[in-house]
């Protein structure tokens, strides 16, 4: 049942309810007819001794009439009765007594019930052995007294209806009771859901009212979450203002370098001038795809599509892709791994892009005293070191905060300034960190990245 919060509870507290109401009925009907034999057993008793004590006050005579409307009242209903003295005459009462339905009455017993019928309708009967004295006659007298079966269910019933309609009414105030009660008790979900209307992507400040204590966790993970899509889309303004920005010249440049062409007085001065366009254009699309990379890196969360990956053959790949370029720019490339087949879950797209974007970095950044680059691979402690090392011109430590903040450069220069961005983004992406360092001479930039733990295999 997933529609009403508030009829589930309620179903949830008094289906059972519902659910026990015939036992206690069942349980209620059995006792009022017990209680109804006892009261009627005891009233027969009663009855017994009274004809007893005024069958011998009028020696042998009936009943007196005051009696008789005495013992109906008091029993609820007619009693007949019957006494027969020692000699088994009858003295006084109904002429025949009813006999035992099942079994034979002890003789030895003061007083005995029994069931039985009288012309064809069931009664209760006692039988009462008393020693008195009629009409000068001292010995055993028996009295017998009965009473329709009919009266005792129909007290029982009556009692039993009672208890029943006590119960009917328990049940119904008690659904009402529920019914508001659970209401009055989820008033706090409907306030939450109140404050939650209100949130816009303009207003994503955090729940502060107070909830109950079992809707504390939602609350916290809703201020979680609303803290998040913050994040995310002052991150994603953040985005478009500086690719906008950045962008702009480019496009600028590129629109004044069709103009040039256009307005060429000659051939050979538009197809100079069209190279030009050529590579401002390939430059402009290189700042759009890192910026398209560093906005992918962010948005995209979780790790359930990583895969596990060879790293040194990740970066083995990746770094001879840049050896050509290294060697006509007169720069020295190499590659060394500690041991072979350090293994780490990632995504392959964006650690080759990082390993890029360094290796650019570092060509594009190394003044023209740059000679050498190192990239160095090692593990240890389950995690995966990659390190990044030239003799080029360096930067000072001041400007580390620059250096990898986005569009940030230490010195005017052709790169995009996102390059160390977009690796730090992506180490954190996968868990791990980047630094970068001022070694004696030069520059260098290491990233650490965790390595799973032994017998992990692919989700």
């Amino acid at each position: 049942m997933s529609g009403s919060l508030r009829l589930r509870l309620f179903l949830i507290i008094i289906l059972p309810l519902m659910a026990l109401a015939p036992v206690i009925g069942a349980w209620r009907i059995t006792a009022a007819h017990r209680t109804a034999e006892e009261l009627f057993d005891r009233t027969l008793l009663f009855t017994a001794l009274a004809v007893s004590r005024d069958v011998a006050l009028l020696d042998g005579d009936a009943v007196l009439p005051e009696t008789q409307h005495l013992l109906d009242d008091a029993a609820g209903g007619p009693i007949r009765y019957h006494v027969y003295g020692p000699d088994g005459a009858l003295v006084t009462g109904y002429a025949v007594p009813p006999l035992p339905l099942t079994r034979r009455m002890p003789k030895d017993t003061p007083f005995a019930y029994y069931d039985g019928l009288y012309k064809g309708d069931p009664v209760r009967v006692l039988r009462l052995n008393d020693v008195t004295t009629i009409a000068g006659l001292t010995g055993n007298f028996t009295v017998t007294v009965w009473q329709y079966h009919t009266v005792r269910n129909a007290f029982a019933w009556q009692l039993a209806l009672r208890s029943i309609a006590v119960i009917v009414g328990m049940i119904a105030a008690v659904a009402l009771l529920i019914w508001f009660g659970v209401r009055f008790g989820l008033k706090p979900l409907t306030d939450l859901e109140d404050a939650i209307s209100r949130r816009s992507s303009e207003d994503l400040s955090p729940i502060q009212r107070r909830v109950p204590i079992e809707t504390r966790g939602i609350v916290a993970r809703l201020n979680t979450l609303f803290g998040k899509v913050s994040e995310t889309l002052e991150a994603q303004a953040a985005f478009i203002s500086d690719a906008a920005h950045q962008l702009r010249n480019p496009i600028a440049g590129l629109r004044a370098l069709g103009e040039s062409i256009r307005s060429a007085p000659d051939i050979e001065t538009a197809r100079a001038r069209a190279d030009d366009l050529v590579a401002a254009a390939a430059q402009a699309g290189r700042l759009a795809n890192m910026l398209l990379t560093l906005e992918r890196v962010r948005a995209e969360s979780g790790q359930d599509k990583y895969t596990t990956l060879d790293l040194v053959e990740l970066v083995s790949e990746t770094v001879a892709e840049f050896r050509d370029r290294a060697a006509a720019a007169g720069v020295a490339l190499s590659f060394r791994a500690a041991r072979s087949g350090i293994a780490i879950r990632g995504d392959a797209v964006m650690l080759r892009e990082t390993v890029k974007n360094l290796l650019d970095n570092a060509l594009v950044h190394g003044g023209p005293g740059l000679s050498r680059v190192e990239v160095a691979l090692s593990s240890g402690r389950g995690r995966a070191v990659l390190a990044f090392h030239d003799d080029g011109r360096g930067v000072a430590v001041s400007a580390f905060p620059k250096i990898l903040s986005r569009f940030g450069q230490a010195q005017p220069g052709p790169g995009s300034g996102l390059g160390l961005t977009i690796a730090e983004a992506v180490a954190r992406r996968h868990g791990g960190s980047l630094r970068v360092k001022k070694p004696e001479r030069g520059f260098s930039v290491e990233m650490t990245l965790p390595m799973p733990s032994p017998g992990r295999t692919d989700g």
